[in-house]
């Protein structure tokens, strides 16, 4: 029997990779041993993580700046084909980067993030999986691209300054200082949400307000992204603002699209799973082993275990999946694809106790381990 376990972070206490081994030592305990440990990661906060230990990759360090300035490590991981980084915006951009009593949308600035592509671009990487969550930005996205040597100004030919507040002065864009390995550069861009750049369900109205935006500037901010969208079109000649994804990550979505040729908007599941070729070992596959810290309704909703049980179910695979805590609701997961879940936490414990990584390890390996010991019997 192949079994395939592919299991996401149980945050605050295991690796996506630490809980496909811990998975992994059950099975065995149950006497079966083809067993194959894949990583997992919906493309938001931990996918780095994943993809670096999954795939034999390193650590990188950039020094960028920060998204109201100063300077901020920006960790990155290059996978071990050399080509391939893998960062989140929210390293160099992120709004828990920030104080919330200091957080100002008006100056905000993704300029980091560009730093931290061309660090990346620097060390020979041309393939970036890029996730865009939990940003402090509402700037469209210009801060990137003046760090990646757009030159955006004014009238009197000034670069205009950090945030969203001078994008309605925008007069000019050029690609002055773009480097070249730019157009060598393929970006998959990890983004869930699907809102437009302006409007009411655009970046500013929607997501401004986690930022810092107050409700009266909320009109005043849109206008300035329309007319930095205006400006856009007329330098690109194309028009992204109402693209799905466009307003993810306060108009970050939009730059890549409108300003990067080889740039993709893609769930950020998929873009996993692709990465770490989950589908060419489901081929062959008899069961999938999944899950994630809880599992619930919300899983039932795309979350990563029910990504991997899509992809099982096109191979007819049969999918368990393990979770610390199992919810009420989490039945609809049976719906979406996997067949039967299991809690790990054995008896009565505190949440502290469940989340030790030592004691989820073994809670994990031991529930495993009996849910396989009775597959043995019925096989």
């Amino acid at each position: 029997m192949k079994i395939v376990v592919a299991i996401d972070s149980f945050k605050g206490s295991l690796s996506s990779i630490e809980a496909g081994s811990a998975a992994k030592s059950g099975i065995e305990r149950a006497g079966l041993a083809d067993v194959t440990v894949m990583p997992l990661a919906d493309g938001g906060e931990g996918t780095t993580e994943a993809l670096v230990e999954g795939l034999g990759g390193t650590y990188v360090s950039a020094v960028v700046t920060g998204p109201l300035g100063g300077s901020v490590n920006a960790v990155y991981g290059i996978l071990g084909d050399g080509r391939t980084a893998v960062m989140e915006m929210a390293r160099a951009s992120g709004i828990m980067l920030v104080d919330r009593k200091k957080l100002d949308p008006s100056k905000a600035t993704t300029y980091g993030v560009g730093e931290m592509i061309l660090d990346a671009a620097g060390r020979g990487c041309r393939e970036f999986i890029v996730g865009i969550g939990g940003s402090a930005t509402t700037d469209g996205g210009a801060g990137m691209l003046q760090a990646l040597g757009f030159e955006i100004t004014d009238e009197k030919g000034e670069n205009i300054r950090p945030g969203i507040r001078d994008l309605d002065r925008i007069a000019d864009i050029t690609p002055k200082n773009v480097p070249k390995v730019l157009k060598e550069c393929h970006f998959s861009i990890a983004c869930d949400v699907k809102n437009p750049l302006c409007g009411e369900n655009g970046a500013v109205w929607i997501y401004g307000p986690q930022k810092g935006v107050r409700e009266e500037e909320k009109d005043i901010f849109d206008r300035k992204m329309k007319h930095f969208a205006d400006k856009t079109q007329e330098y690109t000649g194309a028009d992204h603002r109402t693209a799905p994804g466009a307003g993810a990550a306060g108009g970050l979505g939009y730059a890549f699209l409108s300003y990067l040729p080889n740039a993709e908007l893609k769930s950020g599941i998929d873009i996993v799973l692709e990465a770490v070729g989950l589908e060419q070992e489901l081929k062959d596959a008899d069961l999938v082993i999944t899950g994630e810290g809880r599992l619930d309704h919300q899983t039932a909703m795309g979350k990563a275990p029910v990504g991997v049980a899509r992809l099982a179910k096109k191979y007819g695979v049969k999918v368990f999946a393990f979770a610390g805590s199992v919810s009420r609701d989490a039945s609809e997961c049976n719906s979406a694809g996997i067949d039967a879940f299991f809690p790990i936490v054995r008896g009565v414990t505190t949440l502290e106790e469940a989340m030790d990584p030592e004691n989820a390890k073994e809670n994990m390996a031991l529930s495993v381990e009996q849910v396989f010991r009775a597959v043995g019997i019925l096989s």
